[in-house]
């Protein structure tokens, strides 16, 4: 994935609008994990499961997105966007009015996350040892 990939998937939330694009991908809002780009927030994982439709084809969901071995933040950021996360500092907050406190005790629910499936090595042409490309048929050799 590129950063290329990434600005265009920017651009497809821009036109479509943040609650649209986030419902056409299967998506929910998140407000721990965002990045900025040219002064405007977006969500990173959705950005992202898009960007890779952009790079592979298919897009990637949150589900994948979750369990890597690299997490959202740390590729926007290597991509060069300031992005906020679990592995980054975290925007400045927001002011809220304050609620009382609840007397009840809120459960906290976790999903259990996915084992990492390991990554598959890429085709191989056996005359020319280049890797095949999607069709299984070598551009070089036919």
């Amino acid at each position: 994935m590129t950063r290329q990939h990434i600005l265009s998937a920017i651009a497809e939330y821009d036109d479509r609008g943040a609650e649209n694009f986030l419902g056409v991908y299967g998506f929910t809002p998140s407000v721990r994990e965002t990045f900025d780009h040219e002064d405007r927030t977006y969500d990173s994982k959705a950005v992202l499961g898009v960007a890779h439709k952009n790079a592979t084809g298919r897009a990637a969901t949150a589900e994948e997105l979750d369990g890597g071995r690299i997490d959202a933040t740390t590729i926007l950021r290597k991509h060069g966007f300031e992005a906020y996360g679990p592995a980054a500092p975290t925007p400045p907050p927001v002011q809220r009015a304050r609620r009382a406190p609840s007397s009840t005790p809120r459960a906290r629910t976790t999903t259990p996350r996915r084992a990492a499936e390991p990554e598959r090595p890429a085709p191989i042409c056996p005359t020319c040892f280049m890797t095949l490309p999607a069709t299984g048929i070598c551009d070089s050799c036919g």
